[in-house]
């Protein structure tokens, strides 16, 4: 089978699973490009409330597969960004499942989602210094937001391999689930973040990232949403809220 991201939506829920498992999932050039695009129509789509990303079998991304990057590093660096960059602007929740090696690109991939739950046995890394590259500025601001600087340094100066407990103490995961419990808890956790207000979560989202200048355009979506009424009568009324706001189509 051709290294491919495949893509299907169940319950609300989009998943993209890396598939290249002669390589360990290993992203090619091809699959870096066709990422940004990938994520154009569920980032749209009123039906899809939230995005899982994964590798196919037992492992999340073991990086780039070099053998196709045969550009020069800085324009194959380039694809990785581009892929990144979509993947963190995805307006809806994003959760990265991850078994097995995450590492280099697989990393840069799993930083970029909003979540990431893993499996007793996964293994992270960031290993741009065991081939002389240097780390975006953009992707390195990212990773340092999520574990620290000093964590950050750790690894990229060493590129050396931490296991799953070490990765959840220094946030760099959020979940760590016993072996065969992935799948479960996160489709069970998918199913709490679909029945949630997108407007909530498009919010949060926006300031969590830094996008500090928006009270005023989400108060305004919030007064014309009729989720905040929604929500107050469904807990007083000891019902699931049916929540109404959508993602707009454009903007």
């Amino acid at each position: 089978m051709e290294p491919q991201l495949e893509y299907r939506v169940t319950d609300s829920v989009a998943t993209v699973v890396i598939r290249h498992p002669e390589k360990r999932n290993a992203m090619t050039a091809a699959m870096w490009r066709s990422l940004p695009t990938l994520l154009e129509e569920p980032a749209v789509d009123p039906a899809v409330r939230a995005l899982v990303l994964t590798g196919e079998g037992g492992t999340f991304c073991a990086g780039a597969d070099i053998s196709t990057l045969r550009s020069s590093p800085e324009e194959a660096q380039g694809l990785a960004v581009r892929a990144e960059e979509a993947l963190a602007a995805f307006p809806k929740p994003t959760l990265a499942a991850i078994r097995g090696h995450c590492v280099g690109g697989g990393a840069q991939l799993a930083a970029a989602c909003d979540l990431r739950f893993a499996e007793e046995g996964a293994s992270f890394g960031v290993t741009p210094a065991k081939l002389g590259i240097v780390y975006p500025a953009s992707s390195t601001r990212r990773l340092v937001s999520l574990v620290g600087p000093a964590t950050a340094k750790y690894l990229l100066f060493s590129g050396e391999l931490i296991d799953a407990p070490r990765a959840l103490r220094t946030g760099l995961v959020d979940e760590v689930l016993p072996e065969g419990e992935l799948v479960k808890r996160v489709a069970e956790f998918t199913r709490i973040l679909v029945a949630r207000s997108q407007l909530t979560q498009a919010a949060a989202k926006e300031f969590a990232d830094g996008r500090t200048d928006r009270d005023a355009h989400w108060a305004g979506q919030a007064s014309r949403s009729g989720d905040t009424a929604e929500g107050v009568a469904a807990f007083l009324e000891r019902r699931p809220p049916r929540f109404g706001w959508s993602v707009p189509t454009s903007g």
